[in-house]
């Protein structure tokens, strides 16, 4: 049986960011930028003081560091009416994110080269621009997606896909012993539907099967049906889903 707290433990490690504290169990991020889930409370861990006195501390906090108040709402949270809770104070739910796992339960194929198709792994600088290439990010979006990166404490393989030498595709696989998440897999616009997407999946895949992964998840908005379709034909399949909640007009 899969344990999936410990499936959204090594989510939560897997971006971690220097921005961040803990507040009574509660891991409140603080890293601007365009990933939700780093500038998001995450309250997964136990929780002890009363709920509304914790959820206007979290407001000062986030508010002293011009940042929209977002709560990250999994099957998790602690206590379990803090959803409930910050919908009667008139928080709207946003974004479900569908976070889905792969048993591992034999080496991936890796894909075959091509004769004008590389992977490979580049450093920290080069594959944040590229992947911020790849998805039009901000300066500001692209600091942060490097700053977190920099700093992961986790065991993290970068890939991108070159065609006739200009990146295409990109991910990233971070390892947490036998569990392996896939991040950042974006495509070109203009090179959607040639089977990058897949390429990166099977080649990290392949890799973190070689250091011992046995379990892979990842998750993905549950409206991106192009990503969706992708990742079934791979074998993943939904295993809980995730929301966020903020104050009318704040969750952006």
């Amino acid at each position: 049986m899969i344990d999936l707290a410990r499936v959204e433990e090594a989510g939560l490690n897997a971006l971690q960011t220097p921005r961040q504290m803990f507040y009574d169990g509660w891991v409140l991020r603080l890293a601007p930028g365009k990933a939700k889930r780093a500038r998001s409370v995450n309250a997964h861990f136990g929780s002890t003081l009363p709920v509304g006195a914790k959820i206007a501390h979290c407001e000062r906090v986030y508010a002293a560091r011009a940042l929209p108040l977002l709560f990250r709402i999994t099957p998790f949270v602690r206590p379990e009416a803090l959803d409930t809770e910050l919908a009667a104070r008139g928080c709207d739910a946003h974004e479900t994110t569908l976070v889905q796992t792969l048993p591992l339960d034999r080496a991936p194929d890796a894909p075959p080269p091509g004769d004008d198709l590389r992977i490979v792994e580049p450093a920290v600088d080069a594959f944040v621009d590229a992947a911020g290439e790849l998805r039009g990010s901000s300066d500001a979006e692209r600091a942060a997606h490097r700053e977190r990166l920099a700093d992961s404490p986790v065991d993290a393989r970068r890939v991108l896909v070159l065609v006739e030498g200009k990146p295409v595709a990109a991910g990233l696989a971070a390892s947490e012993g036998d569990v392996v998440g896939l991040f950042d897999i974006v495509t070109s616009p203009d090179a959607r539907g040639r089977g990058h997407a897949t390429a990166v999946m099977r080649w990290l895949l392949a890799r973190a099967w070689e250091r011992g992964a046995r379990l892979a998840y990842l998750q993905v908005e549950a409206g991106n049906a192009a990503a969706l379709r992708i990742y079934a034909r791979q074998g993943f399949a939904t295993a809980y889903t995730y929301h966020y909640r903020a104050r009318p007009g704040e969750c952006r």
